[in-house]
């Protein structure tokens, strides 16, 4: 970075160039906070307020005649959702719904490509989410076999990234499914979805993906790439409230593949209400619902995809990617005690990066304290995530001006436990 200009004026410069820098006036931040912890849950937007609202004044003025009368009818929320989903997703329509949970949603989905494959072993890696092994794990028992060995762990070679390479050898003719994250949720590494899927193709396995840390941040070619399935959550990057509704893609060419945990909301229109004990599942995506669309966790999301797609998700990555690279260059100008734990290339690089320092969770309190949100992995990360939608580039450089302040007065020092918890 032999260009790099760290003042806080050529930050204020930066912001006021940039083009989505007025997104943040929708946005509300809890005080006089620096957000930097979009990653984990986004901010309250007005956006999705209103839509969130509009739902509730639904069921107050409509009752039950919501379900088909209202505006959007409470009934198509899934579909409706699924088809500006794809849009931001390089998918078909079809092949997107927005239903369940994150974790519910990797059952159903890994249980039915399990059910699908030929193969009885399913690829993760080490640096994985935990829900994500305790859930396959769960699908693995349920078939007989045991998760010790028929889940096979992809090695990293240095603790913070999951390399293609590591992925085939990983991989053999037992293989199922491959199924890995978008980006790696502590070192904010941004894994190659075309690469993987071609590794998992390759060897007759199913490609699935979770997108937790990467949907409403980083563009995706989904349909493009081949991917066979993928899971999310809407209330990171999209902004859509806690417990927002989550979301699940089928490529078209597993419309065939059956849903392995079926429900009733998954059902065929047609034929949803007569009541049939037989499961007959609704072409694409929608056939992966399972219960009841939950409206109010629902609702937001279609404020919140308002403003993605006001904006453009490419010029959401580029203002993203900008945002990453400024917080990486000020670490490496002003903080040598740390390093950055996630990869410089742009094209390997999420939405967040990965601050290491031996004392991270003292750090993190302590930034807390002062008015920067940001959150700890164990043990030794700060994860800053400058969303965005609402996080401009002097504000990277206040936090990152906080965190030199702590670290000359050894501030963090009064937050240490002995035992450092996960904030």
């Amino acid at each position: 970075m032999d260009d790099f200009d760290g003042s806080q004026s050529a930050a204020r410069m930066r912001d006021a160039e940039a083009a989505l820098t007025g997104l943040r006036e929708r946005f509300e931040t809890p005080g006089d906070a620096i957000y930097l912890d979009g990653n984990s849950l986004g901010l309250y937007g007005e956006d999705a307020a209103e839509t969130l609202q509009r739902a509730v004044d639904q069921w107050r003025d409509l009752g039950i005649e919501a379900w088909t009368e209202a505006d959007p009818p409470w009934f198509d929320y899934g579909e409706l959702l699924g088809d500006r989903l794809a849009g931001i997703l390089g998918a078909k329509p079809a092949e997107c719904v927005a239903a369940n949970s994150t974790t519910v949603n990797i059952h159903t989905l890994v249980g039915g490509f399990l059910d699908a494959a030929d193969g009885t072993e399913v690829v993760v890696n080490e640096l994985d989410f935990p829900t994500d092994h305790y859930a396959i794990r769960s699908q693995l028992r349920a078939r007989g076999l045991d998760p010790d060995d028929h889940l096979v762990v992809a090695e990293s070679e240095d603790g913070r990234t999951i390399t293609p390479d590591a992925v085939e050898a990983a991989v053999s003719e037992e293989t199922a499914v491959v199924f890995m994250p978008s980006v790696l949720y502590r070192s904010g590494q941004l894994l190659d979805v075309d690469a993987i899927t071609d590794v998992a193709h390759e060897h007759g396995a199913y490609a699935g993906f979770d997108l937790a840390h990467s949907v409403g941040a980083v563009d995706h070619d989904l349909h493009r790439a081949g991917v066979d399935f993928a899971v999310w959550c809407s209330y990171k990057y999209l902004n859509a409230g806690p417990g927002a509704v989550g979301g699940l893609f089928v490529h078209e060419e597993n419309f065939d593949v059956d849903p392995h945990l079926a429900g009733w909301w998954g059902n065929e229109d047609d034929t949803q209400f007569e009541m049939r004990h037989e499961f007959r599942p609704a072409e694409g995506a929608a056939g992966w619902q399972i219960g009841t669309v939950n409206v109010f966790s629902a609702a937001p999301l279609f404020g919140a995809l308002d403003v993605v797609e006001a904006a453009g998700i490419d010029e959401i990555r580029s203002h993203s990617v900008s945002l990453t690279w400024y917080l990486v260059g000020l670490v490496d100008e002003r903080l040598p005690e740390c390093s950055v734990g996630t990869p410089r290339e742009a094209e390997r690089r999420g939405g967040h990066v990965a601050i290491e320092h031996p004392e991270a969770g003292a750090v993190s309190r302590a930034l807390r304290d002062r008015g920067v949100v940001v959150d700890y992995r164990p043990p030794n990360v700060v994860r800053l995530a400058p969303s965005p939608y609402y996080v401009g580039h002097e504000d990277v450089w206040l936090a990152v001006d906080e965190l030199r302040a702590i670290l000359d007065e050894d501030a963090h020092e009064q937050y240490r436990t002995g035992e450092e918890t996960v904030t």
